[in-house]
């Protein structure tokens, strides 16, 4: 069988009705890590679902118990065909958000995939399930075509806790590092740049979460007797946060500040512009770091956001001075930024402006990666892909979103390189999530090109210059 072949019957997957049993089945299943009373449902994805499909790949399959009392369960699968041949782990998170069916429209279900044009609704039809259903039966369709061999060697990784922050994915994976090691991972996740553009990323922003909070006094005190001479805190928390980021978004913590950007990340996004979908907020001009392109401002630059802030009682406001303000902050970085200190960081420059009674709590943190657009394995992937759908697919240094990456890329040690079957409007994480048809159908085809083209590598690997045509 040709690779053209395998594509086509590929295809004919999303096209009889086949992909979207596998996925009705899957999206039933009600897998809310949030929800801590959904452990056996977890449970019955992994061992009923992930673990017949990987078995039918002949792949060998564990079900490993989180290192962290609190996390779900994990199931790695093994796949070994030859020493020689390449390696890659395939990764996805069987894992959604709480479903929050009240919020979804009328006649839409979280539970029940339900089908509106090239719209298919329901709960991890595009966040993780759809995308990790559409890579595991292109294993499937390329397996079959070389007679029962993939021409590679398989492991595959499924969590069941992203979706509340992997809790346990770091710790089960610096004690398996060698059982997950590989030469590539190869995985799906997060959203294209859009619905009609094939998405290659490499990476993804950091995160920490951090809380400003001040406490002056023991309750509020009456704003005509005592207003000038009390302290107000929600006044000098905002003035704290005013010091920290000005009123144009412009970071003025140096040590917050994004590293300057490398020329090979800078010419990856010379063509890629975020936005303009019909859903997508207009972007602001004259916001974030000055001299940036909106690509360069979320992709390769740092922000530091205000999530929330609070001071006496909003929806009931008295005519007193509050005793406490907090305010809930996050820096989304990139590679290159000290986000270790953020803590020490931020204690210093609020102590040096004058704000020493704000206390700072760091709360928590995802690191950022980033591979380059130069690797080899970027440059194989975006050939096969070309060849697959006759697009040249954007290639982003990293999202400007995050993704437990950083445990691939700099715990096991890999070149990370992931290829996204969801876009950016398709509402995950909220009500009426969906996944477009024609996405799924075109993943599959980019899926299968790419399990072929890994098969007839050999022993080689990507060299410099991969073909990227028939």
């Amino acid at each position: 069988m040709t690779r053209g072949e395998v594509i086509q019957q590929s295809t004919s997957y999303v096209d009889s009705g086949a992909f979207l049993d596998d996925l009705r089945r899957r999206v039933a299943l009600r897998t809310e890590s949030q929800d801590h009373n959904s452990l056996p449902v977890l449970q019955r994805y992994l061992s009923d679902e992930m673990s017949s499909a990987l078995e039918r790949l002949g792949a060998a399959c564990t079900i490993v118990e989180n290192p962290v009392p609190s996390g779900g369960p994990f199931l790695i699968g093994h796949r070994h065909e030859d020493d020689s041949l390449p390696t890659v782990l395939v990764y996805g998170h069987g894992d959604v958000v709480l479903g929050q069916e009240e919020r979804w429209r009328s006649g839409l279900s979280p539970w029940e995939i339900v089908i509106e044009g090239d719209r298919w609704y329901g709960r991890g039809t595009a966040d993780n399930k759809g995308q990790h259903t559409i890579n595991i039966a292109a294993l499937e369709h390329v397996m079959a075509a070389r007679g029962g061999r993939l021409g590679f060697n398989l492991k595959v990784l499924i969590e069941t806790g992203e979706e509340s922050g992997s809790p346990g994915l770091r710790e089960m994976c610096e004690q398996r590092a060698d059982e997950l090691a590989a030469d590539l991972l190869l995985a799906s996740d997060g959203p294209r740049l859009a619905a009609d553009r094939p998405t290659v990323f490499l990476g993804s922003r950091g995160q920490v979460a951090f809380t400003l909070s001040l406490n002056l006094r023991d309750g509020s005190h009456h704003s005509g007797n005592w207003g000038g001479l009390l302290r107000n805190p929600a006044t000098v928390l905002a003035n704290a946060l005013a010091s920290m980021v000005d009123g144009r978004g412009v970071i003025t913590v140096a040590g917050l500040r994004a590293p300057e950007i490398p020329s090979a990340v800078r010419e990856a996004l010379s063509d890629v512009s975020p936005g303009g979908g019909p859903t997508d907020p207009d972007i602001d001009d004259g916001w974030g770091e000055p001299g940036l392109t909106p690509a360069e401002r979320v992709m390769a630059g740092n922000a530091l956001e205000v999530l929330a802030f609070v001071s006496g009682t909003p929806d009931a406001p008295v005519n007193a001075i509050p005793a406490t303000a907090r305010a809930h902050c996050q820096l989304r970085f990139v590679v290159g930024t000290p986000w270790q200190d953020l803590g020490r960081i931020v204690r210093e420059h609020l102590d040096t402006r004058g704000y020493p009674m704000v206390d700072v709590q760091v709360d928590s943190t995802m690191a950022a990666t980033r591979l380059s657009p130069d690797d080899p394995w970027v440059r194989w992937t975006v050939a096969s892909i070309e060849r697959s759908t006759q697009k040249v697919p954007v290639v982003l240094p990293n999202l400007g979103g995050s993704l437990p990456n950083d445990v691939f890329a700099e715990v096991i040690g890999m070149p990370t390189v992931w290829v996204p079957h969801s876009y950016p409007a398709c509402a995950q994480h909220g009500p009426d999530e969906h996944l477009l048809g024609s996405v799924a159908r075109e993943g599959m085809q980019m899926m299968s090109g790419l399990f072929w083209d890994l098969g007839e590598l050999g022993s080689t690997r990507p060299g410099p210059a991969p073909a990227a045509a028939e």
